[in-house]
């Protein structure tokens, strides 16, 4: 590997191998009930200032609240992908601010790092979500990242499409990412897409020749490859006959009365039909 490539790869450790923790508690959302329900659970007073239109208020208020958080998640759900709508959210944020949304997507990556480590593989697919929805658009290797990790919490809850997704994101915003890419081939792999799965291998080995894995699966995977097609054909052409026989039914012929001969010599096909397909022998 390159000088420059290790390097890459030596800061790629740094940022995945934090050891802090933060912890994240859930907003507990009150249980909503009628407003008569409400209001008679308060007492005298309280029930007198919610006659007065004080109480009425307060509800505005919570709801309010509930509203702002709604709001989070919907922009959680929608940022992942939509940098224009990053960018847009931005425009409005000082330097200061960007930087401190930095600096809170980080430490939800470290505190997603710890929960990875510790198996609990939702949770850490959410502290991930969570720092994408403040990382700002501009710093495109640290979403990169964000995103490779991910992917890899998605993969052990068996989500291998969302994680290929993610991978590809990692990879369109820092394409010498190789431990995205690396990780983008061996979800083709699993999920027997095995043509793209050689394609991502090659590109891991021709930025990095020594990497073994990668060199095993160029061997490996062509004859996998050649095996299934040539299934594929048999399969393909299995149906093909049964449709033929279905065809051919009527006027008392099958696929068997048909024989398919090529000539070495042009490569060329031709068709003979035998009467009686079943008999062997002569009179």
């Amino acid at each position: 590997m390159s000088t420059r490539g290790a390097q890459r790869e030596e800061e790629e450790e740094d940022f995945y191998d934090c050891q802090d923790s933060m912890e994240t508690k859930e907003e507990e959302k009150e249980e909503e009930l009628p407003k008569t329900d409400r209001i008679c659970g308060r007492g005298d007073a309280e029930r007198e200032r919610w006659t007065e239109g004080e109480g009425e208020e307060e509800d505005r208020q919570e709801e309010e609240e509930r509203q702002v958080l709604q709001d989070s998640d919907e922009e959680t759900s929608r940022v992942e992908f939509d940098d224009d709508y990053l960018r847009e959210v931005e425009k409005e944020l000082t330097e200061e601010e960007k930087e401190s949304r930095r600096q809170q997507s980080i430490a939800l990556k470290e505190t997603g790092n710890g929960l990875f480590k510790a198996g609990d593989w939702k949770e850490a697919e959410l502290s991930y979500t969570q720092a994408l929805a403040l990382c700002p658009v501009s710093c495109s290797r640290e979403r990169a990242v964000l995103f490779s990790n991910r992917a890899a919490a998605r993969l052990h809850l068996e989500l291998k499409d969302e994680a290929i997704s993610d991978c590809s994101r990692a990879i369109d915003l820092d394409p010498e990412y190789l431990r995205a890419l690396l990780r983008r081939a061996e979800l083709y792999e699993k999920s027997e897409k095995l043509d793209e799965a050689l394609e991502d291998y090659k590109k891991v080995l021709e930025r990095d020749p020594s990497h073994s894995g990668a060199r095993q699966a160029c061997m490996r995977l062509p004859q996998q490859i050649q095996e299934r097609n040539e299934k594929l054909k048999e399969e393909m052409m299995g149906k093909l006959k049964d449709l033929g026989n279905l065809i051919l039914r009527p006027f008392g012929l099958s696929t068997s009365n048909f024989q398919v001969n090529q000539d070495p010599s042009s490569g060329s096909y031709s068709i003979n039909f035998v009467q009686n397909p079943n008999n062997n022998h002569t009179g």
